[in-house]
């Protein structure tokens, strides 16, 4: 039996849907986050994280009032402290509505009216305000994440044992040290699997720690795989992997937790959560939604 996040999101994850063409934002689907957190015991009045979910749309396409095709990459973010996220297929349902619609006399008529009637129509089904911006060829592209380092590099591939596939925090071991010490590291493997359809999602983590705790990276390797045979969707997955570090770690240490998911459907969702006192640069370049930020080939 389907449990509400379910019963709502299959509204049209894994059903036959014709291609509309013409504005209709009632294909837009919310679902409320409350019910994984939850299950994670994140209290949603006193959430352990900022944050937001950055989205890339690579295909949203409209018409000019003279009928010429105006093509962009929308780039689009929203907090995580929103009671509400929004499913992946509506999205691209939603943006497909437009590729027949006439907006505008000129290009940038076009572009700017999709802007405002996008952000109006997103922020009120998701009750907090979704900023949306289009990127060509001429945007400011940046590296993000440039110093973190393979989680894999500090393991020893032919010794190390992976037997769990469903999350198992049960494998993350930490240890005291003397000095509190900073940890940039990504895991390149991350797969999960979509909660309606169970087709697979694949993904890179970038975590971020400082600490007077370790967390083992073999640990941290067998806990990161154990999420092969997990259903959730992105941003589910993304706040998991940082309520089980931030209940290891103390209090007060600063932890960031990013999943940069590769594309499918032509919509690739980055969501990223830390700690309140957790500054990173990276953070500011990936939520900018004036610039591209990359960093991995698979994005």
């Amino acid at each position: 039996m389907k449990n509400i996040t379910e019963q709502i999101a299959s509204k049209f994850l894994g059903k036959k849907v014709d291609t509309i063409s013409e504005y209709d934002p009632s294909l837009i689907v919310a679902i409320p986050r409350y019910e994984n957190r939850k299950q994670y015991k994140i209290d949603e009045n006193n959430l352990p994280f900022a944050g937001c979910d950055v989205w890339h749309a690579y295909e949203f396409s409209a018409l000019t009032e003279n009928g010429l095709p105006v093509t962009r990459l929308m780039k689009m973010k929203y907090c995580a402290n929103s009671k509400y996220l929004v499913e992946s297929k509506s999205v691209k349902l939603y943006l497909n509505s437009f590729n027949m619609t006439r907006l505008g006399k000129n290009i940038d008529e076009c572009l700017q009216k999709c802007k405002e009637i996008i952000e109006k129509d997103l922020s009120e089904t998701l009750e907090t305000k979704v900023t949306v911006n289009f990127l060509n060829n001429e945007t400011n592209r940046v590296e993000i994440f440039e110093d973190f380092q393979n989680i894999i590099d500090y393991v020893d591939v032919n010794d190390i044992e992976i037997s769990h596939y469903k999350e198992a925090p049960e494998l993350l071991v930490a240890e005291d040290i003397k000095e509190s010490r900073k940890f940039k590291l990504f895991f390149d493997s991350l797969r999960s699997n979509c909660r309606v359809t169970h087709q697979p999602d694949f993904g890179d983590v970038y975590i971020f720690y400082e600490s007077k705790k370790h967390i083992k990276e073999d640990s941290l390797v067998k806990y990161l795989c154990s999420f092969r045979t997990e259903y959730h969707f992105h941003e589910e997955c993304c706040e998991m992997i940082y309520k089980r570090l931030y209940d290891l770690l103390d209090k007060d240490d600063k932890l960031f937790v990013c999943v940069l998911y590769t594309r499918r459907g032509g919509i690739d969702i980055s969501p990223v959560r830390y700690t309140k006192n957790c500054v990173m640069p990276d953070v500011e370049k990936l939520t900018d939604i004036n610039t591209f930020a990359r960093k991995n080939i698979k994005q």
